[in-house]
């Protein structure tokens, strides 16, 4: 058995107490960086494997639960709007089933193959040093410096869209991440950020119509299989999720490598020495501290899950940072331990759904850690700063200050 390491958890004081399965809602990441929800969890874990809230939905914690839930499309919908009485907007690649889902999914994913991924190496490393030459000093915010921008950039590039309007997409995703379900202006802010994303990127897609380009738009725009080829809608759905969704699992993703080091300071000097540790960490990373905290799912058809009977088109909340913690799965789960022989964390789904852009954070996520391992001889979180963390269903730190010593 590998050395295990500390908690994950920033420094902050674990709770005294683990509330009960009678709690109505699930504990926030705040103030304590997760440590009451991780408690939580562990719980309804061992006594409510399956628990419903007071809106009647169902949560499921355990990791062969959420695993064979992901893994049944057929018995388990990813159309959480439409089964739900909504009408589920068009070419929304995680909110199809098959056998739509599976054309999209063809279509789209030629701009996803391992080569051409391997192939942003070079302008990645580039953007990359670009941000961290623009750190002066020994003290930064790694979220503001390199997290938030670096992956909108990548996917600017790689979509086709000028690199000047990333200000514009990060404060588009703000204003998603902010969204309140139950507070109507919230919600009609959402949605018209969400109509201003879609005209915005309607231009592109009318732009590539007209003149072939080999960037990820133009691909899609000409893209064909079986004779068939995607509608504008449908593109441009696709380059949203890409621009939000796929910045902001990258952007989390990094400030969480940052806080697990900090929990495992020597691991620093021993990535300097030998880097072949970096994908392993950035593993345990995802299995510790996954950008996301859990999915939804809508079954087609009465259930059953650990015992507990579900109706048909009850919303499921599938909950990825429990079943990475499942004491089942998982040896002394809140220990940071890159070595675990067992990787089967869930971070990035499972299934026909498992996120297509997985191995572009990865990607991101090794090269920002190399060349950071290549110019600071360490990296500690500021201890002196309050840490703040994002709400709802994203768990990671808004702000991740960091204090240096350069190499």
């Amino acid at each position: 058995m590998p050395q295990q390491m500390s908690n994950v958890l920033p420094n902050v004081p674990h709770p005294p107490w683990a509330p009960g399965p009678d709690v109505v809602q699930p504990p926030t990441v705040e103030p304590d960086g997760g440590a009451t929800l991780l408690a939580w969890m562990r719980r309804m874990r061992n006594e409510s494997p399956v628990w419903r809230d007071e809106s009647g939905n169902a949560h499921v914690f355990r990791h062969a639960d959420v695993v064979h839930i992901l893994g049944d499309p057929g018995l388990y919908s990813s159309d959480t709007v439409g089964r739900l009485g909504g009408e589920t907007p068009s070419g929304v690649l995680l909110l199809l089933d098959p056998p739509q889902h599976g054309k999209l999914r063809r279509l789209v994913s030629r701009a996803f193959t391992s080569r051409l991924i391997s192939e942003l190496t070079p302008q990645i490393t580039t953007l990359t040093r670009e941000l961290l030459d623009a750190v002066d000093g020994e003290r930064f915010d790694l979220v503001d410096a390199v997290a938030n921008p670096l992956p909108v950039m990548v996917i600017a590039t790689m979509l086709g869209v000028p690199l000047h309007d990333q200000a514009m997409f990060q404060a588009w995703g703000a204003q998603l991440l902010a969204t309140d379900a139950a507070d109507p202006e919230s919600v009609r802010r959402m949605e018209l950020t969400g109509k201003e994303i879609s005209a915005y990127l309607q231009e592109f897609v009318d732009a590539r119509r007209r003149t072939p380009h080999d960037d990820l738009i133009g691909t899609l725009v000409h893209a064909e299989v079986d004779g068939q080829r995607l509608s504008d809608d449908e593109i441009v759905s696709f380059a949203t999720l890409l621009l939000l969704a796929g910045h902001i699992t990258t952007s989390v993703l990094l400030g969480n490598i940052l806080l697990c080091l900090d929990s495992a300071p020597e691991r620093w000097e021993a990535l300097r020495a030998d880097r072949s540790g970096i994908p392993a960490l950035i593993e345990e990373t995802l299995r510790c501290r996954p950008p996301f905290t859990r999915v939804e799912r809508v079954p087609t058809r009465e259930v059953e899950i650990a015992g507990e009977v579900i109706a048909p088109n009850t919303l499921i909340h599938l909950w990825l940072l429990s079943a990475n913690h499942d004491e089942r799965v998982f040896d002394d789960p809140a220990a940071f331990v890159p070595e675990r022989s067992n990787s089967r964390q869930a971070a990035f789904g499972h299934g026909i759904h498992y996120c297509i852009g997985a191995p572009l954070a990865r990607l991101e996520s090794r090269i920002v850690l190399e060349l950071m391992l290549d110019r600071f001889r360490s990296v500690r979180v500021d201890a002196g700063s309050r840490l703040s963390f994002h709400g709802s269903n994203v768990f990671g730190a808004e702000q991740l200050p960091l204090v240096v010593r350069r190499a």
